[in-house]
């Protein structure tokens, strides 16, 4: 599918963005080493203490999930952070079976959130923010309606979910198929991530390199594959 326009901010735009954004970040850290605030003594012991890390989130109590769900929700949206990375927080904070439950919860309720923005907001809106290499890729998602696609791209590591699930608001795919299919597809990757996440809380350290070790004879062949499996499942989007 041909673009009209160029997909997300321009170069320049986007590193003042960026370097404005790591500028702030580090002088608030600055500030608070230099103080010795107690923000940065609390961060600093999070970091340090994984017990008292656990602690701290228990001792929210409901708040501790509803918060972990928004992150892995947001995360799907802006993509601030890598999403194996609060995979893995989740099955250290709460274990592997609720972390893998208020990932589910959270990661479907981002995509679902992408999928209704290129749905409702529409190609126009979704162009501004997908670059051009990715609309190349990708774009043919647009014209495609197919469950199995779908599932494929959900279940393979290496594609970017967020803009996938952008790009399939923008498709014929009925909604109600699209919530199963994708839900479904990420559930594997998502589960191996909490069962790690819990095994490195239980100190399970063998049974956590052993899993690491399995998950990258999987991953790594299909992530380095990943353009040529894009190219075989776009002569067959069905």
């Amino acid at each position: 599918m041909d673009r009209t326009r160029t997909g997300g901010l321009n170069s320049k735009t986007s590193w003042a963005i960026g370097l404005g954004v790591v500028g702030l970040l580090v002088a608030f850290a600055i500030y608070q080493v230099t103080s010795d605030a107690h923000t940065w003594r609390f961060l600093l012991r999070l970091y340090q203490d994984k017990v008292f890390l656990k602690a701290t989130v228990e001792s929210w109590g409901w708040m501790g999930p509803l918060l972990f769900i928004v992150i892995q929700a947001l995360q799907v949206i802006i993509s601030p952070i890598p999403g194996e990375a609060t995979g893995l927080a989740g099955g250290f904070l709460f274990g592997g079976g609720l972390g893998f439950l208020y990932s589910t919860i959270g990661l479907t309720l981002g995509t679902l959130a992408c999928f209704g923005i290129g749905r409702w907001l529409g190609a126009p809106f979704v162009q501004r923010f997908v670059a051009e290499h990715h609309w190349e890729k990708m774009g043919f998602i647009v014209e495609a309606e197919g469950a199995i696609l779908c599932f494929i791209l959900y279940l393979i590591p290496g594609f970017p979910k967020d803009i996938i699930s952008y790009l399939f608001g923008l498709s014929p795919m009925p909604f109600w198929v699209f919530v199963v299919v994708s839900t479904l597809g990420r559930i594997p990757g998502t589960w191996i991530l909490s069962a790690q996440g819990g095994n490195m809380a239980a100190g399970q350290l063998r049974e956590f390199a052993l899993l690491m070790a399995i998950i990258a004879a999987i991953v790594i062949p299909l992530y380095y594959y990943r353009d040529r499996i894009l190219r075989f499942i776009r002569r067959d989007p069905s």
